[in-house]
């Protein structure tokens, strides 16, 4: 695990009540004047008051009491280590209310922290940079001095000075709207916003367009968009508004601000951030263009539209007490914004796709040694970005899906209505959630929920049974499932909800039991020797299922004919393919169940033999087998392709037109030359004046021309990059690049990667996309040694550089490589990676011993099915 970094939080002997912020940013010199006055409260008398400033030249400081006496500091000292300002005082400050006032002058940076610049190109075709803010988790103190921790919330008074042609937002609405006669600068000042923590707080000053409406619970609802591409933001704009009465209703708390924006930002690290009444969004995060955003694009941004909405409630109305319990904010809201898209766009199927996208990914960290619990001690912000990943988020959202099945949908919103009334503009930590759902359920929510966020990883539940008469008595065991296949690695054990269907009513739960304990019997009636029993029906519950192989052979049949519901076929496959890794199971195993699915239609389940196809063709392509395992995958695939085909149905499902896009996309890479020669066909009309290429197909079809292309692709792929217009469509373009098999022109994907035509958050998927295959490994991982200290300068720390050294490492598969990684890693220290390098090095130790046991008998059966 990585080292626990020394670290105290800040003394309460002062805290603030309320901020009066005026900020002057100038977006030439990347320069921004500040003045601050800062109500404070002195609870004891000190002759200190210790607060947060990172990168700012503090002008001038000067506290006043309460009596009006003005007391000047004797010192003012930075600690850049600590992020602190320390204001040392020759007389004790005495108790009662007084006002810290500074002035201040700080950089708009260009690493997507703080207050910083965010380039854009005008509609005229110029370049002008806009002023944004990201200040969670700990960047509000590169803007302005304050107590920059969220349970030392306040209230903000923000005053904005700016250019005359600039559009000026903050969190409240406009005030006032001012020109200065001597400056003709706008003095734009907002009204004054709820009790709310530093790290929620947003100002943006920069050109941009919008569309509006207003909810049918009356808030003002605007998405900002680039200049000129205002009808871009409608379908944000249609889903916002309809997200906010939805939650109004579930929660049955209104929203407690009088207007909401959305903005399309062009350089943002993450896809959104959820600043009270003014989310921020990376732009393909938020735009969609009717003819150049996929079906995939709107369906992710219906989600994280969702997802900061639900924010408003849970995160910004009640706040977690420390960076701890960040999984509260994010695991709730990530669960919540399925079941507010699963109401609005029931065709989305969304709840299937959450096991595929959010419940698998979860797993498959959770079961590493170098996991972490989902509440995890946090001290030194340092720490804080290695946990925004798949335990927080993914896993989070799992256990409270799991959570609302085990008490109920009704128990549920009554408990979540209980914990925000009774905590709204306060502070909380996970035991008051349990609280208030243990109250509204009468059930012992507490002691479960306990055993899943407090522990590491998860238990599989084995399970065998015999049959009585014309009952079958099931038994059930639990242990911790590790992925390097050892059983009780600690003795660690759930509580665990567990739910059985049979082949009478697949749909349906027969049986529902907690287990508690190592061991359970249950009796499950009027089920014959004939039947299948299913553990964990919808995969709900956050465990593997082990059968023995008698009840394992009695799925194939209803996999092939698809009477067992897509979540189970889903969850049944990956369960076996997690046993494959960890090694009880042969893989040629799974191979031989994946050719069950020759006849499936779901999308989703589809999603997850990709998933699973995808993991096996990294570990083959280590082999001199390759070529066998790309025909058993173009042999597997052949049918759905014959059923999709390349052009759309009428009245086709959206789950469908993914379909298509998945199917085409995975035999490209599996060199099908029916596919490849299509591409090529279409491509060629596409860059030509003929038909467009689908939004939805674009990836595949350009990752495909790319895989068989030359110098020429290559700079036809710039070309088209150079003239897009839509981040979006630059996005799929950049991250096809590393397709190219040539080994020099992937030398020029990753230099291309980190010319100034690529955006810093983008550069991290360019390369990771050079990754994907061996040869783009070695390549990739050398360029990342080569420019190790580019990439620190660049990123600082954050999670963007976590996930460059997790993709670019992680896919290796000898013991030589994992130590080649630690030994870099050891000499090149990379605050905020430590984690993702642990977990990378385990998993490629995993990919080696995985290779080692089955490399022989894959290739038998590969050579044999040819």
């Amino acid at each position: 695990m990585p080292e626990t970094k020394p670290f105290e939080r800040l003394p309460k002997l002062v805290i603030p009540k309320h901020y009066n912020l005026k900020l002057k940013p100038n977006l030439k010199t990347f320069v921004f004047e500040g003045e601050e006055a800062i109500k404070v409260e002195v609870n004891q008398s000190t002759d200190r008051i210790v607060l947060n400033s990172l990168d700012l030249n503090i002008k001038s400081v000067k506290y006043t009491s309460s009596a009006g006496n003005p007391i000047k500091p004797l010192d003012c000292s930075i600690s850049a280590k600590d992020e602190t300002l320390t204001l040392l005082f020759g007389e004790p400050i005495p108790v009662g209310e007084g006002s810290l006032e500074f002035n201040f002058i700080g950089e708009l940076n260009d690493k997507m922290k703080g207050f910083y610049r965010s380039k854009y190109v005008s509609p005229d075709g110029e370049e002008h940079y806009a002023g944004v803010t990201q200040f969670e988790p700990t960047d509000a103190r590169r803007c302005f001095p304050c107590w920059d921790e969220p349970a030392v919330k306040a209230t903000f008074n923000v005053t904005l000075v700016v250019p005359e042609n600039k559009v000026a937002l903050s969190n409240m609405p406009v005030m006032s709207d001012e020109v200065e006669t001597d400056s003709g600068l706008r003095v734009v000042k907002f009204h004054t916003t709820p009790i709310m923590s530093t790290y929620l707080v947003a100002v943006v000053v920069g050109e941009y367009d919008y569309v509006e409406d207003v909810s049918l619970d009356g808030v003002q609802v605007r998405v900002y968009t680039p200049v000129g591409k205002s009808e871009q933001g409608r379908f944000a704009l249609d889903v916002a508004t309809k997200v906010l009465p939805y939650y109004k209703d579930y929660f049955q708390i209104a929203y407690p601000l009088p207007k909401i924006d959305l903005i399309a930002i062009a350089d943002f690290s993450s896809g959104a951030m959820e600043n009270w009444g003014l989310v921020t969004y990376r732009e393909p995060c938020l735009l969609v263009d009717p003819e150049n955003t996929s079906s995939i694009r709107k369906q992710y941004i219906a989600l994280v539209v969702g997802h900061e909405l639900a924010h408003q409630w849970f995160g910004n109305l009640v706040t977690m007490e420390w960076w701890t319990h960040l999984w509260l904010n994010e695991g709730y809201a990530s669960f919540v914004e399925f079941l507010c898209v699963a109401h609005l766009f029931p065709e989305f199927d969304i709840w299937t796709q959450f096991v595929a996208d959010t419940y698998i990914p979860a797993l498959e960290l959770d079961c590493l040694r170098n996991s972490h619990p989902i509440e995890v001690p946090v001290g030194h912000p340092a720490e804080i970005d290695e946990i925004f990943d798949d335990i927080s988020y993914n896993k989070g959202a799992c256990v409270i899906r799991m959570l609302h099945k085990y008490i109920g949908d009704a128990d549920f919103r009554k408990g979540m209505n209980l914990y925000l009334t009774r905590h709204q503009y306060r502070n909380t930590f996970t035991e008051d959630l349990w609280s208030a759902l243990e109250e509204a359920s009468n059930k012992p929510v507490r002691a479960v929920m306990s055993s899943w966020t407090k522990q590491m990883g998860f238990p599989i539940v084995k399970v065998s049974s015999e049959q009585d008469g014309s009952d079958r008595k099931v038994v059930i065991s639990q242990e911790k499932f590790c992925a390097d296949g050892s059983y009780d690695c600690d003795g660690t054990r759930w509580m665990i909800p567990v739910m059985f269907s049979t082949s009478q009513k697949p749909g349906e739960v027969a049986h529902y039991t907690l287990l508690e304990k190592d061991t359970s019997e249950v009796t499950l009636k009027n089920v014959a020797a004939s039947d299948w029993i299913k553990v964990n029906p919808g995969t709900v519950g956050f465990y593997r299922t082990q059968y023995p192989p008698q009840l394992l052979e009695q799925f194939v049949a209803p996999i092939r004919d698809m009477s067992l519901p897509p979540l189970d076929r889903l969850g049944l496959l990956d369960d076996l393919f997690a046993m494959v890794q960890a090694g009880h199971t042969p893989t040629v195993e799974v191979l031989k169940l994946l050719e069950a699915f020759t006849n499936e239609d779901n999308f989703t389940v589809w999603s997850a033999i990709n998933n699973c196809l995808s993991k096996l063709s990294s570990l083959l392509s280590c082999t001199d087998y390759e070529d066998l395992f790309k025909a058993y995958g173009r042999r597997l695939l052949q049918g759905v392709y014959s059923r999709v085909g390349w052009d759309p149905r009428d009245n086709e499902s959206h789950l469908d037109t993914l379909l298509r896009a998945l199917v085409i996309g995975r035999l490209g890479s599996f060199e099908d030359e029916a596919v490849i020669a299509e591409s090529q066909k279409r491509f060629e009309a596409h860059i030509s004046g003929g038909p467009l290429i689908p939004a939805d197909l674009r990836s595949p079809v350009y990752r495909a021309v790319l895989s068989a292309g030359d110098e020429s692709t290559y700079n036809t792929m710039l070309r088209l990059y150079r003239e897009a217009d839509l981040l979006e469509e630059k996005d799929r373009i950049s991250r096809a690049l590393g397709a190219i098999r040539n080994e020099e022109i992937l030398k020029e994907v990753l230099q291309f990667a980190m010319c100034d035509e690529v955006r810093s958050q983008n550069t991290v998927f360019v390369i990771v996309s050079v990754a994907t295959t061996k040869k783009g490994r070695e390549l990739a991982w050398s360029f990342f040694k080569e420019n190790w200290q580019v990439f620190m300068d660049r990123y600082q720390g954050g999670f963007l550089l976590a996930r460059l050294v997790k993709y670019v490492t992680q896919n290796f598969v000898t013991e030589e490589d994992a130590e080649e990684i630690e030994t870099f890693f050891r000499d090149h220290h990379t605050p905020g990676t430590e984690r993702s390098v642990q977990q990378s090095c385990e998993t490629v130790r995993l990919n080696a011993a995985w290779l080692k046991r089955d490399r022989d008998s894959v290739r038998k059966y590969l050579s044999f099915g040819k």
